[in-house]
């Protein structure tokens, strides 16, 4: 008999802590506070590791926990580019090209998957996942120690890469469910053709 995970674990604490802290952090940024929009904003990213790490390492996983930190990882990366905007507006114009790229190709998988499963798609590919750590060092380094053009440049073409194989997988999957590794795994799976 399996039992049943339950909702109320760490990582999904982690992630719901992460939701919660987002009006402190906006609230922090509007009232132009850097310092302590900074520390708010790299314990969410922290979390973000954590959060991943534990449920991966304990078998803490559930679907429940992959939408819960899907939401939080939107809205930290909605958090640090708002930010982005506030405090670093001339970075943003510099390079509104290679960020209006990856967000374009960020957008288009979560609207065919909202119009074809009526959910966001929270697949967790590794490459997303691969995508949130270089995302997240890439914020964290941003902030705190400023731009580094190779590393940012090298974060562009890894989410582009990853946002495109996630934009894949919507368009060929049938059924939409998380943890779903790679482009591979799902164009190999018969049950997987739509």
């Amino acid at each position: 008999m399996t039992r049943k995970k339950s909702l109320w674990n760490i990582p999904n604490v982690l992630s719901g802590y992460r939701i919660l802290a987002f009006p402190v952090i906006f609230y922090a940024l509007f009232t132009n506070n850097a310092r302590i929009f900074i520390i708010l904003l790299s314990v969410n990213l922290i979390t973000d590791i954590l959060d991943g790490f534990i449920a991966r390492r304990f078998n803490m996983q559930t679907e429940f926990g992959a939408r819960l930190d899907s939401i939080a990882d939107i809205g930290t990366y909605i958090c640090a580019f708002t930010g982005m905007f506030y405090f670093h507006y001339p970075f943003i114009q510099e390079h509104v090209f290679e960020f209006s790229l990856m967000m374009t190709l960020y957008i288009i998988p979560q609207v065919i998957s909202l119009i074809k499963f009526r959910r966001s798609p929270s697949l967790h590919l590794y490459s997303n996942k691969i995508t949130g750590y270089i995302q997240g060092i890439f914020i964290f380094t941003f902030f705190n120690f400023g731009n580094y053009p190779p590393y940012f440049y090298f974060m562009i073409v890894f989410s582009t890469l990853a946002y495109l194989e996630e934009l894949i997988c919507v368009l060929y999957l049938k059924e939409l469910r998380s943890n779903v590794k790679t482009v591979v795994h799902v164009l190999k799976s018969p049950n997987n053709a739509s």
